[in-house]
């Protein structure tokens, strides 16, 4: 199957505050992995880093067969599709328009827009379940449905690997779980950071999880989310469950 991102001796520091230390991790190619981990113990740097907002202090990053650095922004758009953090976007543009410049990393310098690009926006808005919003003007569409435009637009760049920095997090749970409903069904390789580790349960096939710039832990929800490594990273109590299903749930002691 082969990785499609990896980290070779990565770090990371602002000034004296080491935020990523000696990362050495590889991201299988077709899978959702949650990374997981306190507040500040490295999660959103280590995503930036991969799609270029920061640049580590030594190491390289991997994207495919070619170190991310040396690849201009247009290549490295179209192997990486990003959707940030939700804040409400005043963008003045309609919802089709919105998703079009998801196709711009294909496009040579004022070259128009052709029927091939307006059929993949219809798909990627079909997808999210937005189609119908298409004339609609983005700015006035709720959180909800912003960042389910967002992600059509990701999807327009039609690339192999998404990589999602906490989008649901301003979200209220019935947006977080449509949202997360979408990307499951994407077969794509996707990297997200997650707070909610029950929602990580049930969407990923394998955690990492971070800790001081670290990552301490990978595996399987099952293998990851025991009572004692839940304690160890996070110092809270909890007990596991699993439903008729077999399916994985934390419950947190009061």
């Amino acid at each position: 199957m082969g990785n499609i991102v990896e980290f070779k001796n990565v770090y990371k520091s602002y000034g004296k505050k080491e935020v990523l230390i000696d990362l050495n991790v590889s991201i299988p190619k077709g899978k959702i992995i949650g990374l997981l981990g306190p507040n500040g113990s490295g999660k959103s740097t280590l995503l930036k880093c991969i799609y270029r907002i920061l640049k580590p202090n030594n190491g390289c990053i991997m994207l495919g067969e070619e170190d991310i650095s040396k690849m201009s922004v247009k290549e490295s758009a179209k192997k990486l599709a990003v959707v940030a953090q939700h804040n409400y976007y005043n963008f003045d543009f309609s919802v089709g328009e919105v998703v079009l410049m998801g196709r711009s990393p294909h496009k040579k310098s004022l070259e128009p827009d052709n029927s091939e690009d307006y059929d993949i926006v219809n798909e990627s808005l079909e997808k999210v379940g937005m189609l119908g919003f298409k004339n609609r003007s983005f700015s006035t569409l709720s959180g909800g449905e912003q960042q389910r435009v967002i992600l059509a637009r990701a999807l327009a760049q039609q690339t192999p690997c998404l990589i999602l920095d906490e989008p649901t997090n301003h979200l209220d749970i019935k947006y977080q779980l449509s949202l997360l409903n979408i990307v499951k069904s994407l077969n794509l390789t996707i990297i997200s950071a997650i707070h909610d580790l029950n929602i990580a349960s049930m969407y990923c096939d394998r955690l990492f999880v971070m800790k001081n710039g670290r990552i301490v832990g990978m595996g399987t929800p099952q293998e990851v989310l025991t009572k004692e490594f839940i304690k160890e990273i996070y110092d809270i109590d909890v007990e596991i469950v699993y439903d008729s299903k077999g399916d994985l749930h934390i419950l947190y002691s009061r």
